[in-house]
């Protein structure tokens, strides 16, 4: 069994249901254990055939929920770190940015995006609605997108290097939405040199006809990239005076995060 056949997709059948139900026993046991545990321990634990235990830790050593130690014994795996890391990072992240999205929603009265990089796409975490679109939004909370159809995403693209964004086109093959849409390596350096000489990043109806985008970087404590705020309107509401606006609210959420601007 392959834990991915457990975890994802949408859940077809009883079986499935009770396999996720065994991990989450077995990470339980696991969790209450002070010490790395034996499958004899785990099963008597989870009331769990030693066979079924030894299959299901077996794929969720493979996908490093758990690591198996040299004993014999078991432990939570390195991955559940990671994941709590991703997870505690952007809860505090919306809980730090919403109320400034929220003052810069009062100001412009249009849509207010919250955006983070999850490997070549961007992901929206919060969104304010204006409430008065007449635009269809495709990409919604939890909605992802390429990085270079989106203001947001290009903000990322911009902090890397000419190599990695080179990389990134080939990996992707620069897939378009509209015609506006960057499909090509030439235009879309072109948009990045832009990008990194004005702190802003537009997006011109390139991930939707009839929409508008532009957005502004938030920094940690490091000065590294970690997420980036975007104002999204009809094309005919855009207003070029919205990059200040959210520059200044996008630097908010940065000084929040413990951000200072180096000093030029």
């Amino acid at each position: 069994m392959q834990l991915s056949e457990a975890a994802s997709g949408p859940v077809k059948n009883p079986g499935s249901i009770q396999v996720i139900e065994r991990m989450i026993s077995l990470l339980d046991a696991l969790a209450d254990s002070s010490e790395p545990a034996s499958l004899k321990q785990l099963a008597a634990a989870t009331e769990l055939h030693p066979s079924t235990a030894h299959r299901i830790l077996a794929a969720m050593s493979n996908a490093r929920f758990v690591e198996r130690q040299d004993a014999g014994t078991y432990q939570l795996g390195i991955r559940l770190l990671e994941l709590g890391a991703i997870v505690k990072s952007r809860i505090n992240l919306r809980e730090v940015a919403q109320p400034f999205m929220q003052e810069l929603h009062e100001k412009i009265g249009e849509a207010i995006n919250l955006g983070s990089r999850h490997d070549d796409e961007i992901v929206y975490l919060e969104r304010t609605s204006s409430g008065r679109s007449l635009v269809r939004v495709v990409y919604l909370v939890g909605g992802r997108a390429p990085l270079h159809l989106t203001s947001l995403g290009k903000l990322f693209l911009a902090a890397d290097g000419a190599q990695k964004v080179r990389d990134y086109a080939k990996r992707t093959g620069l897939p378009g939405k509209t015609p506006h849409s960057l499909t090509t390596l030439t235009a879309l350096e072109k948009e990045l040199d832009k990008v990194r000489r004005h702190g802003v990043a537009y997006d011109d109806e390139e991930a939707e006809l009839g929409l508008k985008c532009v957005a502004a970087p938030i920094h940690d404590d490091e000065g590294n990239v970690v997420a980036a705020l975007s104002v999204s309107a009809p094309a005919d509401r855009h207003d070029p005076n919205w990059a200040d606006q959210v520059r200044q609210a996008a630097d908010a959420v940065s000084h929040a995060l413990g951000y200072t601007r180096p000093k030029k």
